[in-house]
Parts: structure tokens; sequence; C-alpha cells
């Protein structure tokens, strides 16, 4: 398959509506799932309650700002208060396809629907084809990516292999055996594989087959990108999404930004307010998918973007996210898994040696790297600790145990100091 072959072509006419349909289409889109929402969703009904949201008096796009935010980390109570995960969802779990559980813990519901997540129009733009091989790093165990991004590979007729966070030589090994062209994965582990791929003595360009490569789940910086590609001469293009609402945006060849996927309205908000900015300014991400089955409505993501609206040569008309300019909070996503430090705080509190700790993320050559920092007197158990956080956050840290009062007084409980170029 050409290059040309993978970097042409609309998936669907909801890409490419004027102004004027994209409106509408959104509106009717909302109208529908505010009012469906009202009449299943318990907890819909009461934020709607609360605030004397009237549906029947919603009329334009701009009245959506009169329904205040519900921020992720309110999941993760409001999951607990009830049956239908505390009224959340519109059906009763057993109605469900899966239930995913993710880092907070937050459990991630599935619908029998096709697509669910959203992400066959994302694969699309970036460039997989029909009878592409394409592997998939990203872990299938609880957790819902692994097959959040099968299904819609298997609607463009791709062959999947759901590899998995498998060891480095494993991966290589399947890749170059059944010549994969495909991978879906987080950019650093896209690039370790290239490096460890060099340290056997491999030309990632000549002795492996990638075509094209879907990563997500970190900060891309064009540098890595840069490096990506020439060391693999793959196409290298990123999704944005999370494990609650699914697909949010993508890159199209062009890398003008994140294409707005057509099964969520977006706002930018200020952090404080809710209230959306002006394009062009940096606030947080608020999404409402089109998904009846879990509504909801208003998700503040806690990460912060700005809206792009000039034309793009790639034809598709959706407003564009700018790059993920940061958080608004103190949590982390390390490795494409969400760190909190109430998680990390929980698994410490075990441990009465320890007096303090700080969490820091650098990204040395572009690889994610989180070092546990702890104050303790004569700490035996770091085996134990280790064991323990990875259990709870799916995640080993390095550690380092310092003597008490070596930790500044005001500390962050995660210092993020990664370098983005």
């Amino acid at each position: 398959m050409t290059r040309k072959d993978r970097t042409e072509g609309i998936y669907s006419r909801r890409e490419v509506l004027d102004e004027s349909e994209r409106r509408q289409y959104y509106l009717i889109q909302l109208k529908d799932l505010l009012s469906y929402a009202a009449r299943y969703s318990e907890d819909v009904k009461k934020r709607f309650d609360r605030t004397q949201f009237d549906v029947d008096k919603f009329k334009t796009l701009t009245d959506l700002k009169h329904i205040p935010i519900l921020k992720k980390k309110e999941l993760i109570f409001l999951q607990s208060m009830g049956p239908r995960l505390g009224g959340l969802l519109t059906k009763d779990v057993g109605e469900l396809k899966r239930i995913f559980l993710s880092p907070g813990p937050i459990f991630d519901p599935e619908d029998r629907n096709d697509d669910y997540w959203g992400y066959t129009e994302a694969f699309y733009s970036v460039g997989f084809r029909p009878g592409d091989v394409v592997q998939i790093t990203f872990n299938y165990h609880l957790a819902p990516a692994g097959l959040m991004f099968e299904e819609p590979l298997r609607n463009l007729g791709c062959a999947v292999v759901p590899a998995g966070p498998s060891d480095a030589t494993t991966q290589l090994d399947i890749m170059q055996k059944l010549r994969v062209c495909g991978y879906v994965g987080t950019p650093s582990y896209l690039m370790h594989l290239a490096q460890k791929a060099e340290e056997k003595g491999f030309n990632p360009r000549k002795d492996l087959f990638l075509e094209v490569a879907f990563v997500t789940g970190e900060k891309l910086s064009e540098k890595m990108r840069n490096q990506m590609e020439k060391k693999f001469d793959v196409i290298v293009r990123q999704g944005y999404g999370t494990a609650d609402v699914g697909c949010i945006g993508y890159e199209c060849f062009h890398k003008c930004g994140l294409h707005i996927a057509n099964r969520a309205f977006v706002e930018i908000c200020h952090p404080d307010t809710g209230i959306p900015v002006k394009d062009g300014e940096v606030g947080e991400i608020v999404v409402t998918a089109f998904n009846k089955t879990y509504p909801l409505i208003r998700l503040a993501t806690g990460d912060l973007s700005y809206i792009d609206r000039a034309p793009c040569a790639c034809g598709r008309t959706s407003p564009r996210l700018g790059s993920i300019v940061g958080r608004v909070d103190t949590t982390a996503r390390i490795k494409g898994i969400f760190v909190y430090p109430h998680q990390v705080e929980q698994v410490i509190s075990r441990f009465e040696e320890i007096k303090r700790w700080q969490i820091e993320v650098t990204n040395p050559g572009g690889i994610d790297d989180m070092t546990l920092f702890i104050e303790a007197v004569g700490f035996k158990r770091e085996d134990e600790l280790l064991h323990q956080l990875r259990e709870k956050i799916k995640l080993r840290p390095n550690l380092k145990v310092l003597e008490p009062g070596t930790l500044p007084q005001q500390i962050r409980p995660i210092e993020d100091r990664r370098i983005w170029d």
C-alpha cells in the first residue's frame, strides 16, 4: 500500500459538514441526549433539579453552559452511591457488554452497540486500512485500552495482534515474523522498541515493516515524532480520549491539531467557573459524548488545551484541539496511566516508617520515568512498598530513600519535570 493510500480519504460524511450543518447536528444530538438522560439517569436528574435546568428550554449550544461541569475525580465517589454506578448509567449493569476498571478506581462501562468508544474514524484518519496487521501494546487486563482500540480496527478490516505490554523482545519478534505494519500504543513504548531493536543489531527501517502508528496516552513532542518516523519510516499520528468517554480527538496526516470526534461536543472552559472561553484561549477540555448509556454530560477531563477553527487541508471541517498544554490538577498521566496522589497516599500510610514522600516524573530520551522519594530511617521494606504500589497504581516507580528533612517543606505530591521539545 502506498503512503498516498493511507493519507487520503474521509471515513464519514459527518467529518465534512459545513458550519451550519455541524451546529444543527450538535444541537440535535445534545437535545436528544439531554432529554433521554434526564428521564433515565438518576444522577443527571439530580444535577438538573439542583440547578433548575429545564431540558425543554435548551435551544442553542450556548445553553449547555447552564449545566454544572462534572469533574472526573467526582466519578470515584458518585459510582459508589448505589445501583447503576450511582445512577450514572441509564440501564442495569447486567445489560452491558463489559465493565472495565481504571485507576481511581473508576469503573468504565461498555455497551453492546457497534464502535462504542468511537475510534473507527480516528484510525482511518491516522492511516489504517483494510488488510493491515496491527499490534496493540496496551493492557488488556481490566483497563479498557486494549479492547477499546481493537474493535474499531476490526471494523476497518484489520487483523489485530493483542500483544499487550509484553517484553520488547517478544514484541519485536512478533513484528518481524508477522510483518506487522501498524502499531497502537504509547509513543514512549514505540521509542523503547526502536532502541531495543537497535541494541539487537536490527535496522528498524529495513528489518521491520511498520507503516503507520497510532499513539496516545502521553504527550507527543515533535522531536519524538520525528525520531520515530525516521527510525521506522512510519507515519506517526496521535489520538486523544479518556477511558470514561472514549475518543475525543485525532490527528490527520497534516498534523495541525486534533480533529474533534463527531461523537462528542467539546467545550474549552475556565477551570474554576466552567464557563466557556473564547476560541484560541487556553482552558480545560470539557466533553459531552453522545452516549445515552453513560451520559457524562460536561465531563471535565483535567487537560488544558484550546480550540482552532482554521480550515484544514485534509477537508475535515470539525473544530480542532490544539496541543494538550498541561493539567488542571495534581494528577499526572505517566506511561498512559493516571496516577492520583490519594492512591499513593493509601499505600504510603501502611508504612509508619515513612514520614514524607514525593513522586518526581521525568522523561529522559522521551521515555517517562517515575521516581518515588521517601523520608525514612532504616527503611527495610522496599520490595513490599514497590509491590503494593504496583498493585494500586499499575506502575512500579524507582525508589530513593532520603533522610528525614531532606525534602523541601512545601512540596507537590507529584512533581512533573518532564521536558517537551
